[in-house]
């Protein structure tokens, strides 16, 4: 049986700020259940320490040593649902009110990808695969393959990117006194990335002996220019060794047949009592008109132009002038927060702006709107289209990335479809989809009822997935 060790920044259940928490946190169960050791490292953080502590078994204290780092390390572990996870705690690095954004970011996630290699030295953990995700581990394939080479068992080195944008890029000074590499990795151009800086992420990308992505099209986008994020010749370097994976969802955690967080648990066979209940509770919870016909359309989602709440805004008090209601769940920027606000005020009992992130609200929220918006710039995955097309919610969506992957337009001559698509990231197509969405819900409800059904069948777990990246682990190590 293969050991499989997932190295991340982030994972569920002890923390997550984004989609990369989803992932850690459900893949390797599927991978476990596909006959596979799975394992996870993670960094102990301040919040996770208050909150679990007491549910860890300490494994271990040992030295961490690195140019200019001479530190100690304490491992954790508890195991959930079969997956062994792994915490590293070190008070300087990790016992701080937020995850990321400090001046020492390359110090402390050098520190925790040295962490992990000297565990695996020490027999704490063993592991055939190393499965890396985005920058905070981008240089594990690196180490693995230099400092360590003669230290540990040689893994098959996996490397995810999750999103291009974030690439961990930090002066090439640490490259000595945080990895005890030598410098000459800058300055023959091997880990330069931009005049004086060197990036984790390229160190990923050349050095893993595969790099996947979190969904075909974006795979096949970031070869480009206008997904590239300046990393896309290195990327072209490593084209016959790139794949992309679609990512899924946790099926067991989103289900509205089992969700206890819903007014009303429903299935196929009772979606149209299930979803009238829940958006007759969720029009009630949130103080929207009472009203049963009435499209619900909702925004889950941080409120950043990568996820186009730009178009939104743009045509806001044009599509609040049509028959809808409209609820939006996340925060951005202080200026979207105040705008968003001043709609709902606008616009009373028909909008409704939650600024923040709630986690039983957004259950309620994707059991009880009929369609949710989806109009992004760039999307690596997407896992919110999942979830919705999981609780019978239409997604809009713009077709790039991992939502083009996922979400089949409807052709309203053949009916089929799970959901509603446009090509071009503009206002006008936005505005136009919309409205034929919302066409269709009024005048054509037979189909509208037809699609539901296609994207609750639409399989939306893990298995797939991770079966592809058993072939590729399977292709790679033979």
């Amino acid at each position: 049986m293969k050991k499989i060790l997932f190295a991340a920044s982030e994972g569920l259940p002890f923390v997550k700020t984004g989609g990369l928490a989803d992932v850690i946190g459900s893949l390797p169960k599927e991978l476990c259940s596909i006959g596979f050791d799975v394992s996870v490292i993670i960094p102990l953080y301040l919040k996770t320490a208050r909150t679990q502590h007491h549910t860890l078994t300490k494994v271990a204290t040992y030295p961490v040593q690195a140019g200019t780092i001479d530190a100690v390390a304490t491992l954790y572990a508890r195991k959930i649902d079969n997956v062994n996870y792994y915490l590293v705690e070190h008070a300087g690095y990790f016992e701080r009110e937020g995850y990321y954004g400090y001046p020492d970011d390359g110090e402390r996630f050098a520190f925790f990808q040295h962490a992990i290699l000297r565990a695996i030295e020490e027999k704490l953990i063993e592991a055939d695969v190393l499965h890396c995700h985005d920058w905070h581990t981008g240089f594990l394939p690196l180490l693995v393959k230099t400092v360590y080479q003669k230290r540990i068992p040689q893994p098959l080195t996996i490397y995810t990117i999750h999103n291009l944008a974030f690439q961990g890029n930090f002066p090439f000074g640490i490259l000595e006194s945080c990895f005890g590499i030598s410098k000459q990795m800058y300055f023959d151009g091997t880990l330069r990335f931009h005049e004086g800086m060197i990036s984790f992420m390229k160190a990923g990308i050349l050095f893993a002996d595969a790099v996947t992505t979190v969904s075909q099209t974006y795979a096949e986008e970031i070869l480009t220019p206008d997904f590239g994020e300046r990393m896309e010749d290195v990327l072209r370097l490593r084209k016959k060794d790139l794949y992309g994976i679609v990512n899924g969802i946790d099926t067991t955690a989103w289900n509205p047949e089992t969700d206890t967080a819903l007014a009303k648990s429903y299935n196929l066979t009772n979606t149209h009592r299930g979803k009238a209940a829940n958006k007759a509770a969720i029009q009630a919870e949130l103080g929207l008109r009472q009203d049963p016909g009435v499209v619900l359309v909702a925004m889950v989602s941080r409120l950043t132009p990568q996820k186009g709440i730009q178009l939104l805004m743009e045509t806001m008090y044009e599509i609040m002038g049509w028959d809808m209601q409209l609820i939006i769940l996340g925060t951005g920027d202080t200026w979207t927060e105040n705008e968003l606000r001043q709609i709902e005020f606008r616009y009373p009992h028909r909008a409704v702006f939650y600024c923040g992130y709630h986690e039983e609200l957004a259950h309620r929220i994707y059991a009880g709107a009929d369609m949710l918006l989806m109009p992004s710039a760039f999307e690596p995955c997407g896992i919110s289209q999942l979830i919705a097309m999981r609780y019978g919610t239409l997604p809009l969506v713009r077709e790039t990335g991992g939502l083009k992957d996922t979400v089949e337009p409807y052709n309203e001559f053949t009916t089929k479809g799970n959901g509603f698509t446009f090509t071009n990231f503009n206002r006008d197509d936005f505005k136009h989809i919309l409205k034929y969405a919302l066409d269709t819900y009024y005048r054509n409800h037979e189909n509208w009822t037809k699609l539901i059904k296609q994207a609750m069948k639409k399989d939306v777990s893990w298995n797939k997935s991770a079966k592809e990246y058993a072939r590729l682990i399977e292709k790679k190590t033979r």
